[in-house]
C-alpha cells in the first residue's frame, strides 16, 4: 500500500507544481464534494489496488489477467441495472470477442494452461477488485459539476487519504516496503506518472465522452498491451496468439462501437 499512497501523492504534487493557480483556485468548488472524492477514490483506486496486490500474492498471473477481464461484464450488468442500458446480440458478440482475446493472450493459446487453472482466495480478491473498478466506472456518471482537472484532483486526494490507514496497518505489521533504491524510486515515479496521472485522467474523460458501458469494454485491452510490452521491452517472442488476441479484442471493440449499442455518453 506504500506504492498506492505514494503514487497518488505524486499526482497531487503534479497538480501543485504545474497548475497551482487553477487547482487552488477551484478549491472552493471542490471542497463541498469531498465525500464523493473520498468514496470514489477509495473504491476505484485504493480498494482496487489493495485487492489486486494482495490477491496477486495468492494466485497466478494467468488467473489475475483472466479475472480482470470480468470488469467490462460487471460494468455492463451495472449499466443495465442502474441506468437501463441495454445490449443486443451484436453487443454481446463484441463483448465475447474481447473476453476470448483476453483468454488467448493470458493462456498463450495453450489449452493445458487453461485446464490446469486452480482457483483460491486470491482469485476472490481479484474478482472483488474487478467489482470495485466496475463500480467506480459506473458512478463516474454521477460525477459532480467540476472541471476535468478539479475532478481528478478530488479523486486523487480521496485515494491518497483513504490509503493512509492501510499504510499504517502495513507499518504496524512490519510489512511496509519503501522505495529506498533508485530502481524502486524510478518504478514509483513511473507508476505515478503513467498508470496514475495519464491513464486515469484519460479514463475519466473517456467515461464522460462515451459513457461507462462503452468505456468499460476498453479495459480488456490491458492484458493485450501488457503482452505486447513484454515483447517490446522484455524481448519475449511475438507469437501468433498475440496477433489473434489483438485482433479479437480490437475487433470486439470496433463491432460494439460501430453499432453504438452500449448506451449514450453522459
Amino acid at each position: 500500500m506504500v506504492l498506492t499512497s505514494l503514487r497518488w501523492l505524486f499526482v497531487l504534487a503534479c497538480f501543485g507544481l504545474f497548475t497551482p493557480k487553477q487547482t487552488f483556485g477551484e478549491w472552493r468548488a471542490i471542497a463541498p464534494h469531498w465525500r464523493f472524492g473520498l468514496i470514489m477514490g477509495f473504491i476505484g483506486y485504493t480498494a482496487f489496488a489493495a485487492s489486486l496486490y494482495v490477491g496477486g500474492h495468492y494466485t497466478t498471473a494467468v488467473n489475475l489477467a483472466l479475472l480482470q477481464g470480468s470488469i467490462p461484464i460487471f460494468v455492463f450488468i451495472g449499466a443495465f441495472l442502474l441506468y437501463g442500458t441495454r445490449m443486443d446480440a451484436v453487443a454481446i458478440f463484441g463483448v465475447l470477442l474481447t473476453v476470448i482475446g483476453v483468454v488467448i493472450v493470458t493462456s498463450k493459446a495453450d489449452l493445458a494452461i487453461l485446464l490446469g487453472l486452480r482457483f483460491n482466495f486470491g482469485d476472490v480478491l481479484i474478482v472483488a477488485a474487478s467489482a470495485c473498478y466496475a463500480a467506480y466506472t459506473l458512478f463516474l456518471r454521477k460525477r459532480p459539476p467540476l472541471s476535468p482537472q478539479a475532478m481528478f484532483a478530488l479523486l486523487a486526494f480521496g485515494a491518497f487519504v483513504s490509503s493512509l490507514p492501510l499504510v499504517a496497518i502495513e507499518i504496524a505489521l512490519g510489512k511496509a516496503q519503501w522505495p529506498f533504491s533508485w530502481l524502486a524510486l524510478g518504478i514509483t515515479l513511473f507508476v505515478g506518472l503513467f498508470p496514475s496521472f495519464v491513464a486515469q485522467r484519460s479514463f475519466i474523460r473517456g467515461v464522460e465522452l462515451i459513457g461507462p458501458g462503452r468505456a468499460g469494454l476498453f479495459v480488456n485491452l490491458v492484458p493485450v498491451f501488457g503482452a505486447l510490452f513484454s515483447v517490446a521491452i522484455l524481448g519475449e517472442a511475438f507469437g501468433l496468439y498475440h496477433a489473434i488476441a489483438l485482433m479479437l479484442v480490437v475487433g470486439g471493440i470496433l463491432i460494439a462501437e460501430r453499432k453504438a449499442i452500449f448506451g449514450r455518453a453522459t
